[in-house]
């Protein structure tokens, strides 16, 4: 249990490094909480400062989630942790899960920023490449359907993160591919896939009231930007 309360800690650490606002500070002068819609995530540094800056944050939160499931969990695994499953593969899919879990929930709700962070998205990518690729490869391509089909990097991440289990569901039980863990995969996606509509939730209203904000351009400008500087010319 020592094992495991350390390999937790560590995932949240990692999971709370606020790269947004580090990146922020340090490339332009200014916190990106005081900018765009206020998050601390890589969303809202595409929307402010760009393509490649949004993409750099987003890699970097992603890596977080990546090495809290295939490098933390693998360091300091222990076989004699108290899961009682049939493989140790099943052991170490559950310890991968509680360390990507933990990196998340760092990265939402930071301890290095007055806990409030990011949606989690990019974290949660991270976790899911290391732990189920193929899905993680899907639910990459149903985000850029959705994104550049209509514009909302908010939708496709929650598209994203339904097509997640859905893939699992799908390839398993009509496809019959062999998953290893797919009862433990599949319940812990769904409450992934739960938990990210939940940090979205204030996006999800503005999506149904039509007031979310549109990327338009990889310069970083929102809709309403956009309009604004149109205006101007």
């Amino acid at each position: 249990m020592v094992n495991l309360a350390i390999v937790v800690l560590l995932s949240y650490i990692i999971g709370s490094i606020p790269t947004a606002i580090i990146f922020s500070k340090w490339r332009h002068g200014f916190d990106i909480r005081t900018q765009g819609s206020g998050n601390a995530g890589g969303t809202n540094v595409f929307r402010v400062l760009g393509w490649k800056s949004g993409l750099f944050v987003m890699a970097v939160d992603l890596a977080k989630g990546l090495i809290a499931t295939s490098v933390i969990s693998r360091l300091f695994w222990d076989p004699t942790l108290p899961f009682y499953n049939h493989t140790p593969f099943d052991d170490l899919t559950i310890i991968q899960m509680i360390c990507g879990g933990a990196a998340i929930i760092g990265h939402v709700w930071t301890v290095f920023a007055g806990f409030k962070g990011g949606k989690g998205i990019a974290t949660a990518a991270g976790m899911l490449l290391g732990i189920a690729p193929t899905e993680f490869i899907v639910s990459v391509l149903v985000f850029l359907i959705f994104f550049f089909a209509f514009h909302y990097v908010s939708l496709g991440s929650i598209m994203a993160s339904i097509a997640f289990p859905l893939t699992l569901i799908i390839r398993y039980n009509i496809l019959s591919d062999e998953i290893h863990s797919y009862k433990t995969l599949v319940f812990f996606s769904l409450g992934i896939a739960v938990f990210l509509l939940y940090s979205h939730r204030e996006n999800i209203k503005r999506l149904i009231q039509g007031s979310e904000k549109k990327i338009t351009s990889l310069k970083g400008k929102t809709e309403a930007a956009q309009s604004t500087a149109d205006s101007k010319e």
